[in-house]
């Protein structure tokens, strides 16, 4: 079963540069690290999340939780690849897609559904491949999460 691509409801899409940068042997469609015009949060999603919660308060709660577990969601992550465990696998990009989405880390989504559908052909050099950008990608994410998010009335 695929899933819908992603998009926010105000019809917002991830930025798609060219495929020059970290990701360029995985893809033309993929979000690279070095995108100077792309956000890696997009504030939008976090506001419609705002709106969804009833006020900044819980989507803050669930921005500062995504940033908290990133170390940890990553290693169990890159364990299921590197094993190639392919429920452990699924369990833990499907987990991370959508907790990206949902905090706006739209380029980190697209990337986390690129290693999905590795890991659901059972392509684990694929998915090895992809391991390092979406390190990189999540930890830019957090990064801006932090920055423009979770500390900004701090």
């Amino acid at each position: 079963m695929d899933s819908p691509p992603i998009t926010s409801s105000s019809g917002g899409v991830p930025a798609q540069p060219s495929a020059a940068g970290p990701v360029a042997d995985v893809g033309p469609d993929l979000p690279t690290a070095d995108a100077a015009e792309a956000r890696w949060v997009e504030p939008e999603i976090l506001a419609e999340l705002e709106e969804e919660l009833d006020g900044p308060h819980l989507a803050q709660a669930f921005a500062r939780d995504y940033a908290a577990l990133w170390d940890q969601r990553f290693g169990k992550l890159a364990a299921a690849v590197s094993i190639q465990d392919r429920p452990a696998a699924l369990d833990a990009v499907i987990s991370l897609r959508i907790a990206s989405t949902m905090v706006g880390g739209l380029r980190l989504a697209v990337l986390a559904q690129a290693l999905e559908d590795a890991i659901r052909r059972t392509d684990f050099v694929q998915g090895e491949l992809l391991l390092e950008s979406v390190a990189e990608h999540g930890l830019q994410t957090v990064s801006e999460l932090q920055a423009s998010y979770i500390l900004k009335d701090s």
